[in-house]
């Protein structure tokens, strides 16, 4: 609790790489295992909101996650292929930098993306947002404490409001920007800045607990004549200017609406392999 990184350990994660043209950098893609987990926090995590609840076992397939949080200049690479059903602004971005997130995009436009993206490999490979459970699953990366490196968060783990603190850290003046990506240690996928950076959206429409919710990793979408009705969906992972509290696994908001845009909102895909 006191907010020392006391071990660090290598693993190792398979990736593939999608070529995204030659003005970016291709597009990284983490095996991520399926398995089963605990979804959502216990009343006695600090932090505990009563959307984190109840907890349920889920079963996730196995799926590919982006490395990083999509890039500006990924982003850029994509929103000048062919529309599908929306324009996309190429450099929407408050934080400007080719390897620095995309951020002001709302969720129809990363749905966009994703669209525009499957398009590009023709098909080949179906690139969508991740739904919560397989979100939060990912975050995870094995682990049942608030943050994937343990009981709490610092400044040299994450980008996030780091003059605040979770337990008994040190504070320390945090960046108050975004930063390039990849430059704090991933988590055991091998997945980077899934606390803090951006928020994330995922797929899923938003709900007020798990009361009910699918436990097959399947984005939680109303059906019948709810369906498609839904103005919000579920943002993960805190930002740069999030409090830690706000970065935890369990953590999960909604903000505005999809149609919301702000800087510390962006994303990253999921692909799906042989299904």
């Amino acid at each position: 609790p006191r907010g020392e990184v006391i071990r660090t350990e290598t693993k190792t994660a398979s990736f593939f790489s999608q070529p995204l043209g030659s003005q970016a950098q291709p597009l990284e893609m983490v095996a991520i295992p399926g398995g089963e987990f605990t979804m959502g926090s216990p009343p006695t995590e600090i932090g505990h909101q009563p959307d984190e609840a109840p907890q349920r076992l889920v079963k996730v397939l196995p799926f590919y996650m982006s490395k990083f949080p999509i890039t500006q200049a990924q982003w850029q690479a994509i929103a000048t292929q062919p529309k599908v059903e929306l324009d996309l602004d190429p450099t929407p971005s408050r934080f400007k930098g080719a390897n620095r997130p995309v951020e002001n995009v709302n969720w129809h436009e990363a749905v966009e993306f994703c669209k525009r993206l499957t398009n590009l490999v023709e098909g080949k490979l179906i690139y969508r947002l991740p739904s919560e459970a397989e979100w939060e699953y990912a975050c995870r990366g094995g682990t049942t404490t608030p943050f994937a490196f343990g009981e709490t968060i610092t400044g040299e783990l994450a980008n996030y409001d780091s003059s605040q603190t979770f337990t008994e850290e040190k504070p320390v003046k945090s960046k108050g920007e975004t930063t390039d990506v990849g430059k704090f240690p991933p988590n055991a996928f091998g997945l980077y800045d899934m606390h803090g950076q951006v928020w994330e959206w995922c797929a899923d429409d938003w709900h007020d607990n798990y009361e009910g919710a699918p436990t097959d990793g399947s984005a939680w979408l109303e059906t019948g004549k709810n369906a498609q009705k839904s103005t919000y969906s579920v943002l993960r992972g805190g930002s740069w200017i999030s409090y830690p509290v706000n970065c935890r696994s369990a953590c999960r908001d909604f903000y505005h609406g999809r149609a919301y845009r702000n800087y510390n909102i962006g994303f990253r895909v999921l692909c799906v392999v042989g299904r």
